[in-house]
């Protein structure tokens, strides 16, 4: 859900729920209902610039094996620098922070070259949330007037003693006709509001527009959804946010029809698991009542879920006073202890259960801040750079999306669970995943379904002309013995075979940085493998003073690896310091012992 800027309260006419004429449509017809073809994750290119992701399809994107970029709403909207603003529209222009009509149109055809199509953020509930202004395009506007789009009989205008904003949601009518902290709210079961949505939608079409993410959809009734949907000239992918609420009357089932429904209690239900619940518990996500595996669209984390709470977020706020799981972050996020959030994501590639979305985003300082750069991303070879996360490039995540290629819609086979936080599991005869969710190493003998073979580890490197730039594991008679490194993983299939490679083996890499530091700050490893966190600073590992000013700490990792890394610099009140790019770069030796020495750059 979005944000709104004001909390004024407007007396208007109560509009009661439509019951109007709702198409609904078989599953069966919905060809495009689950996003088709061999490549089916989906990268959320939180707030980049349309010239930016243009560039990141052809460079990384779409040679990575990635099916979908999910895009920033490209409406324009109201004025401001907080990332909040891109959902709160005031014209159908195309004309946006980022980037215009044309840009947008290049970057759909630059990311369909690339093998790479677009699914485009859209906001169907709402208008803007302030009384009146001028848009980043120049459109003037007041609350429920939009010149030549919708005027004040557009809208739904509740009427309630307390104001027009849902105060009870377990009133249906409420939370599909009254607004989220004073967004304008559509009058979406009226045929002028349908029509207009549809033209809007079908514009972003003719520019090449693949699918469309429905924001606050939970607030349209679904038959509103669904008659929209009729209107478009061709059909699109769709994927629904509708946030479930225990006992609430609106509920994910109801939008299936439409398309895909975004599973929030995937969301959680990962989360707890991976800090302390047990993923062992984790095997059938099918059995639990929430919406089929071949309905939902799922994620780690989004753009909402990584951000701690305010009031800015109207529906969670809400949620969070009923204590309905989602208060103190709604998910894992790239400051979760202990590589969860590395490890988490390995188990949803690897995890039938949905159609996975990997929210690629950046640092902030405040839940309201717009990204660095101006929305320009930029990324280093596996991971971000200049504020930029670029989650969508770690090395663990990518490989686990020539994974999920390649395993499709194969079964789960030789589940195993030694214990609550220990699981391993093969995908039909084509790919198998260990995951190791405790702070020591799982040494084991693992029966697969796969060809007899020497297979490259995805999570620590690739294939890659016959070799494995990572560890390789060789399975006979359908066996493979295997040490998974605690709080990491290990992930093989058919579709990444070679040889070289750990082959198993660790060996005890010492790295010593020199580095002065200030009273305070601590010097911390970080690097593109699971062992080195991952590229995530929470996960970094603390390296000894002992020797001051060389900093050091001994890893053991998998032989003959490629890998990348940094050093940070963490000071008392959490700010983290990185090196100067390029990263470093190293092969950990096939035996023995091995030291890296360097100076901070």
């Amino acid at each position: 859900m979005k944000l709104s800027a004001s909390f004024t309260s407007l007396v208007a006419l109560s509009l009661s729920y439509s019951a109007l004429a709702r198409p609904t449509f078989d599953n069966a017809t919905l060809t495009s209902r689950a996003p088709s073809g061999s490549k089916s994750v989906i990268i959320q290119m939180f707030e980049w610039t349309w010239d930016s992701i243009a560039s990141e399809c052809a460079n990384f994107i779409g040679p990575a094996g990635y099916g979908f970029v999910q895009v920033s709403p490209p409406a324009e909207h109201i004025q401001g620098s907080q990332w909040w603003t891109d959902y709160q529209p005031v014209s159908y222009t195309l004309t946006s922070k980022r980037g215009n009509r044309s840009q947008f149109q290049n970057m759909i055809s630059k990311c369909h070259s690339a093998g790479v199509k677009v699914i485009v953020d859209t906001l169907f509930n709402h208008m803007a949330g302030i009384e009146s202004g001028t848009g980043v395009g120049g459109s003037s506007f007041s609350h429920y007037n939009y010149p030549g789009i919708y005027q004040t009989q557009d809208f739904h205008h509740c009427g309630l003693t307390s104001g027009d904003d849902i105060s009870n949601y377990n009133d249906r009518n409420q939370v599909q006709t009254c607004e989220l902290v004073n967004l304008a709210d559509l009058a979406t079961n009226t045929d002028y509001v349908r029509g207009r949505l549809a033209q809007y939608a079908n514009d972003l079409i003719s520019l090449g527009a693949d699918g469309f993410r429905l924001d606050a959809a939970k607030h349209i009734a679904a038959g509103d959804i669904g008659n929209i949907i009729s209107r478009l000239s061709t059909r699109p992918y769709i994927t629904q946010e509708v946030i479930w609420g225990s006992g609430e009357p609106v509920q994910p089932s109801e939008y299936t029809g439409n398309g895909d429904v975004q599973e929030f209690r995937y969301t959680t239900t990962v989360r707890d698991a991976f800090l302390g619940g047990g993923i062992s518990s984790l095997q059938n996500l099918d059995g639990r009542g929430w919406v089929s595996g071949n309905q939902a669209n799922v994620f780690i984390a989004n753009h909402d879920t990584e951000r701690v709470w305010t009031t800015h977020i109207p529906l969670f706020v809400i949620l969070f006073s009923d204590n309905r799981g989602y208060q103190n972050g709604g998910s894992l996020n790239i400051n979760s202890p202990s590589n969860t959030y590395i490890t988490a994501h390995i188990f949803s590639l690897a995890h039938p259960y949905g159609t996975p979305t990997v929210l690629s985003s950046f640092s902030f300082s405040n839940n309201d801040a717009g990204p660095p750069n101006g929305g320009s991303g930029t990324c280093s070879t596996t991971g971000g750079s200049g504020g930029w996360h670029c989650q969508h490039r770690f090395v663990a995540i990518s490989g686990m999306v020539g994974f999920r290629n390649k395993v499709g819609t194969a079964g789960i086979t030789n589940w195993v669970a030694p214990q609550s936080q220990r699981i391993a599991f093969g995908r039909g005869s084509l790919g198998y995943v260990a995951i190791n969710n405790v702070d020591s190493a799982w040494t084991a003998t693992f029966s697969t379904s796969l060809p007899s073979g020497t297979y490259c580890d995805v999570i620590s490197g690739k294939s890659s002309s016959g070799s494995c730039t990572g560890a390789a594991y060789t399975v006979s008679g359908g066996s493979f013995t295997a040490t998974v490194a605690a709080r990491s993983a290990i992930a093989i299939h058919t579709g990444a075979l070679g040889s070289g490679g750990g082959g198993g083996g660790s060996v005890a890499v010492t790295f010593a940085e020199t580095a002065t530091t200030v009273f305070g700050e601590n010097i911390f490893l970080v690097g593109s493998i699971s062992q080195l966190g991952t590229w995530a600073p929470a996960s970094a590992l603390a390296m000894s003073s002992a020797s001051y000013p060389v900093w050091s700490v001994t890893v053991s990792l998998p032989a003959n690896t490629v890998f990348e890394y940094k050093f940070i610099r963490k000071a008392a009140n959490g700010a983290v310091t990185w090196e100067s790019d390029p990263n470093r770069q190293a092969t950990v030796a096939g035996s023995g012992s091995q030291t890296l020495t360097s100076s901070w750059k």
